[in-house]
């Protein structure tokens, strides 16, 4: 760490803690030259997670984004707002599991993670979701994803 005061390279550390929050650890040292004492603050640097969009563009994940699609999906649907959260995060923690190390995850494997989980909890907001997702044209797009979508189904004992 260069010295505030003389420019030296060569300093000692006096003392160590770590902050509050426990997001950054607080130095103090000493220069070994002209022993001036200075503080220092040291932080991890984090990469954003990153959606890669279909024309190769990259946008930071964005939350809210994807709690305002399902929300959409899910409007008028007998699903509590803490199950919308408890969804939005489960689908969250598994798009950074899924994209750990290159930090980021491509638009087509975060929409399959969606449409997994909606189809778990609700089949209509399933529909609603892939419609817009799978850029649905014509009635027989939405017709075909519905007979999927009972074939997969189990039958009712």
């Amino acid at each position: 760490m260069r010295c505030p005061s003389c420019g030296s390279l060569d300093d000692k550390v006096i003392e160590s803690r770590s902050m509050v929050n426990g997001e950054s650890i607080r130095r103090r040292r000493e220069c070994n030259q002209c022993h001036y004492r200075f503080t220092s603050y040291e932080r991890i640097e984090e990469k954003p997670f990153m959606v890669v969009k279909k024309d190769g563009r990259r946008e930071p994940f964005d939350q809210e984004k994807l709690a305002r699609g399902i929300e959409r999906a899910l409007e008028k649907r007998p699903i509590s707002t803490s199950m919308v959260d408890q969804i939005v995060t489960e689908i969250e923690d598994e798009a950074y599991t899924q994209g750990k190390m290159s930090r980021e995850i491509s638009t087509s494997d975060l929409g399959e993670i969606v449409l997994r989980r909606l189809n778990d909890v609700d089949k209509v907001a399933y529909i609603r979701f892939a419609s817009v997702y799978k850029h649905f044209s014509n009635l027989a797009e939405f017709i075909t994803e519905v007979q999927k979508l009972e074939e997969n189904e189990e039958p009712k004992k």
